[in-house]
């Protein structure tokens, strides 16, 4: 009578490990690696790539700029030929797409690179802003505390930089940033805009009280044309304030340090966006960078293991390492040795909260 069931369990049993032979085969049989991910990372990780394949016999990964969350989509769909390796991120991974991936059967390997800053930049030819992270927020949020001082919120009613703060010029305020499924655009409203909001105790106090409501206050942009979503392309929004010195732009300082011919970082809370203030974080926006690896695709697909070493090795990484030219900030080295030891260990990330 139990015959039947058990053969039926053996069949599938074998079925299933055919699936993963062939999965296997098609991965092994791919001839690239595929990376994803953020317009941040991605200077880094093309430079890595192109090191990579001129030291091995390896072909030069593909790397594609999606935006930190586009890259997740594709990162987290599962695994396969037609999956991604790896992707890059210009904030931590959100616990949701965490659970996506998991889902999807991708154990997640993490990846801590180095750090960053995000700057709010405009030409070299205009004046230079100093701006504390408050008058970021009251700048760009949807809405705002009463200017009658009441502890209401009202919609934004600012036009100018001196209607925020009357030490600023009256030029209107126009900035040019990434657009919500970017990483850069996550951090810099974690960062700049909540550190702003959080300046309002009574803003504060909702944290306690309703998370999601503090939120939205906090990280809600304008959508009334102040605020001018530039896509993923960080070269052309240096571009756009060349052409327009009224306006600011958001991206990585990797950018700045890339175009400081042509644009220049806003001073924020007194602190210069440099290499030594985002090493040390005193400079307030600043965030750390990761890349994201497959577990079941490293030592399957071709290259993607000697790829990490790569990425992870002080030449890369390092304090004088080919990315620090880049405008990546080192990571201190005792956290690189424990990156290094994780990654040779292919860790699976699976609890946000048990990893900081």
């Amino acid at each position: 009578m139990n015959k039947r069931p058990a053969s039926k369990k053996l069949v599938a049993s074998a079925l299933a490990a055919l699936t993963i032979a062939a999965s296997q085969a098609a991965l092994a049989a791919r001839d690239h690696i595929s990376i994803v991910g953020s317009s941040t990372v991605y200077p880094f990780t093309t430079t890595v790539a192109e090191r990579f394949s001129r030291a091995t016999q390896f072909k030069t990964p593909v790397v594609e700029s999606t935006g930190t969350g586009g890259g997740m989509k594709l990162f987290c769909q599962g695994v396969g030929e037609n999956t991604a390796d790896i992707t890059g991120a210009s904030r931590r991974i959100k616990q949701s797409e965490l659970d996506m991936c998991n889902e999807n059967g991708v154990d997640v390997v993490e990846v801590q690179i180095g750090y960053d800053g995000i700057v709010l930049a405009n030409a070299k030819s205009a004046e230079p802003f100093e701006l504390s992270r408050r008058d970021i927020f009251l700048a760009l949020a949807k809405d705002v505390p009463n200017p009658d001082g009441s502890k209401t919120l009202v919609p934004n009613p600012y036009r100018t930089w001196k209607d925020v703060n009357p030490a600023l010029p009256a030029h209107k305020i126009e900035v040019l940033g990434p657009p919500p499924t970017s990483g850069t655009r996550d951090a810099f409203a974690e960062l700049a805009m909540e550190g702003g909001c959080k300046s309002f105790d009574w803003i504060a106090a909702k944290k306690k009280e309703d998370k999601s409501a503090y939120k939205a206050i906090c990280h809600n942009v304008r959508e009334d044309g102040a605020y001018v979503e530039a896509g993923e392309n960080d070269n052309l929004i240096v571009n756009k304030l060349v052409a327009n010195p009224n306006a600011l732009g958001i991206f990585g300082f990797s950018f700045l340090d890339q175009n400081a011919d042509k644009v220049q970082g806003s001073l924020i809370e007194g602190r210069e966006p440099t290499f030594d203030s985002i090493a040390d974080q005193s400079y307030p926006v600043s965030r750390p960078l990761f890349i994201y690896a497959k577990k079941a695709h490293v030592n399957v697909v071709p290259g993607v293991k000697q790829f990490l070493a790569e990425f992870t090795s002080e030449r890369a990484w390092g304090d004088d390492g080919y990315l620090a030219d880049k405008g990546m900030i080192p990571l201190p080295a005792a956290k690189r040795q424990q990156v290094v030891a994780d990654v040779r260990k292919l860790s699976a990330l699976t609890d946000l909260a048990a990893k900081k």
